[in-house]
């Protein structure tokens, strides 16, 4: 079973906005939020964090772009956008807004079913990146810390690179603590003897 998805749909159509609204709970979603003007559309995004934001282009108070872009502000949702027309311009600035998907009307079940699977999958592909990224940042920043704690080791006790490191290591199994944040502890002590 896929993951149920929650939906906010934004279509200021009435016959547009129950079409899809019936598509996306006959793919087994929930639509979550309505909404028929772009202002809205933003508020109800930010309360209610949906899994997927579904708004037409042309929207009242708000476009659809500037819809996504001030959702993107405050949280980022995957998003397909909703056009009359095709149009060169729009979809490239839907791409700079981070718009994962671009469906022209009229829309029937099977363009929907591919548009939520096609952006729920980038959308994933792009949280894994954006994960692994964050753990690559907390490695190179432990690195620095433990670096820097050798440092102090090989200077205050006039020890080689490798001797500094089995150092760390013992204290961190000694003290039953992450090596990263011995290191830390011993910059912090150091830093108390340089005032």
């Amino acid at each position: 079973m896929k993951k149920k998805l929650r939906v906010l749909i934004a279509e200021d159509e009435y016959l547009c906005l129950l079409g899809l609204r019936a598509n996306i709970e006959e793919l087994g979603h929930v639509v979550i939020a309505e909404a028929t003007d772009g202002k809205s559309a933003v508020e109800l995004a930010i309360k209610k964090k949906p899994d997927i934001v579904i708004t037409d282009i042309n929207m009242p108070i708000l476009d659809g772009l500037e819809v996504i872009k001030n959702i993107n502000e405050t949280l980022f949702i995957p998003s397909i956008i909703v056009s009359g027309y095709y149009d060169e311009n729009l979809i490239k600035r839907a791409t700079e807004e981070g718009v994962l998907y671009y469906l022209v009307k009229p829309i029937d079940f099977k363009d929907i079913k591919i548009a939520i699977e096609i952006t729920s999958a980038r959308f994933e592909e792009f949280k894994r990146l954006q994960d692994e990224l964050q753990d690559t940042k907390k490695a190179l920043d432990a690195r620095k810390h433990i670096e820097k704690a050798k440092g102090i080791l090989m200077d205050r006790m006039k020890l080689k690179e490798p001797e500094a490191m089995k150092r760390l290591q013992k204290m961190s199994r000694d003290n039953n603590q992450k090596l990263v944040d011995v290191a830390k502890d011993l910059i912090k002590a150091d830093s108390l003897f340089q005032q």
